[in-house]
């Protein structure tokens, strides 16, 4: 597949750095951005405007698969993707960063002001890490949450703590509820596929899989949760800030928001109904206690400035704050901020790339959710109407994979070894990224 990606900031690396042994990768961009690190892979490097039309068809843009334009610019983004589709058929993805960009291009997608579809994707990584946050904070201890078959199936993520009573025993001791599986463990930063007797210790954190009414069992019975978060605190009040705090605002979560800029804080108030909006640093620990923050279930630091919300977080913790989400600009900071003590930190870059990896890079294969840094894939797999009805044991699948979930028509079954695959059958597989491709091989081959 080629790909042209206009930009060469960090969003931009990461995407050439995930596809560029796989695929075609030319990269442009006009001088804003340092390539360094584009420089360093084995890919064209093109200094230019991604809108430029002879530039564009200098590097055949009409044999390209795919446009990603992910400047720090939306206008020159979106002008970009407009330039593109007039000279070619392939797919654009267009960044944004701002909320009226983002309504102002859905006119762009199918409405009655414009007949053609003119920008296939638009992506706003700011919603997309909105949306993982907001189902992290709906479940209390949890790391990660994703759902499937319409609600009916779940993946829950925990860390095991010293008071986590399956702490040092076996997979197969615990006796976990029926209809949940243990999918995956990771382990000093490595995920591997656990069996029976993989025994569960200190700081691991353990992905299942199940029914929904299962996990919420194994919630209150294994991790004490009462299933709701009473109080949160945002610090940073700006578009991921707010969004979070209207979606809280549905719920009958207490939500308070720390803004440093007080002009902000003012057009806050006017935006939220039920948000008490408070002026002052979230990095004052002074601030902190007079506003009782330890009093929050769950504190969210979403402000632009990664060490800020470092500081913020680890004060919060400091205030035994039981659940501390940070906000994550740079991808390479994820795996720090969780080692010096925050509880969940969340890239939107990282939301962003495998979202477009998932949906563009991928469409004939349907990956669900990726979990633990892209290193586990939920997989959506059809089983052909011509696949000869087996038990699960009777497969043989050729490398680790764990098939967590069987859609039957209306039904959700959470299989066991002597469950049927029948033909017509969903599945939803938990496999790691390295095996994916083996496993979606042996289930076309199987029809």
């Amino acid at each position: 597949m080629k790909i042209v990606i206009f930009g060469a900031n960090e969003v931009a690396c990461l995407i050439a750095a995930k596809l560029y042994e796989d695929h075609d990768i030319i990269v442009i961009d006009d001088g804003s951005s340092s390539g360094d690190n584009i420089e360093k892979l084995d890919i064209e490097y093109i200094e230019g405007s991604g809108s430029n039309i002879a530039l564009l068809e200098s590097i055949g843009i009409k044999d390209a698969d795919i446009f990603i334009a992910c400047t720090d610019n939306d206008e020159s983004n979106i002008v970009a993707c407009l330039t593109v589709t007039n000279m070619s058929k392939l797919k654009t993805v267009c960044f944004v960063s701002k909320k009226e960009n983002v309504d102002s291009l859905s006119l762009v997608r199918g409405s009655k002001y414009q007949k053609e579809l003119m920008i296939d994707y638009v992506l706003w990584p700011e919603e997309l890490m909105t949306q993982e946050i907001f189902r992290i904070i709906t479940v209390p201890k949890a790391i990660d949450v994703e759902d499937f078959a319409n609600g009916k199936a779940r993946l829950f993520e925990y860390p095991v703590e010293e008071n986590t009573v399956f702490v040092n025993k076996k997979v197969k001791d615990c006796n976990f509820p029926d209809e949940t599986l243990i999918v995956g463990i990771t382990r000093n930063d490595k995920l591997f596929i656990p069996n029976g007797e993989t025994q569960l210790l200190l700081n691991d954190k353990v992905i299942f899989m199940g029914s929904s009414y299962s996990l919420d069992i194994l919630a209150n019975r294994f991790f004490q949760e009462k299933n709701d978060v009473k109080q949160v605190t945002i610090i940073g009040g700006g578009s991921v800030g707010l969004m979070l705090a209207q979606n809280l605002e549905k719920t009958n979560i207490k939500v308070k928001i720390i803004e440093y800029n007080y002009d902000r804080c003012v057009e806050l108030t006017e935006s939220l109904k039920n948000t008490l909006v408070i002026n002052g640093d979230g990095a004052n620990f002074e601030l902190l206690e007079e506003e009782r923050v330890n009093e929050s279930d769950v504190v969210i630091s979403v402000t632009n400035n990664d060490e800020k919300n470092l500081l913020c977080s680890l004060l919060a913790k400091q205030l035994c704050v039981d659940k501390v989400i940070t906000r994550v600009s740079k991808n390479v900071n994820a795996n720090l901020f969780e080692k010096v003590g925050i509880d969940v930190a969340i890239s939107e870059n990282g939301a962003a790339i495998d979202d477009i990896e998932n949906h563009l890079i991928k469409p004939e294969v349907e990956i669900l959710a990726t979990v633990e840094k892209g290193q586990g894939k939920v997989l959506e797999i059809s089983i052909p109407p011509s696949f000869k009805t087996d038990v699960i044991m009777n497969l043989k699948l050729p490398c680790k994979a764990i098939i967590a979930i069987i859609q039957r028509r209306n039904r959700v079954i959470i299989p066991k070894g002597n469950t049927q695959v029948m033909p017509s059958d969903n599945l939803i597989v938990f496999t790691t990224q390295e095996n994916a491709d083996e496993v979606l091989a042996y289930f076309k081959r199987c029809g």
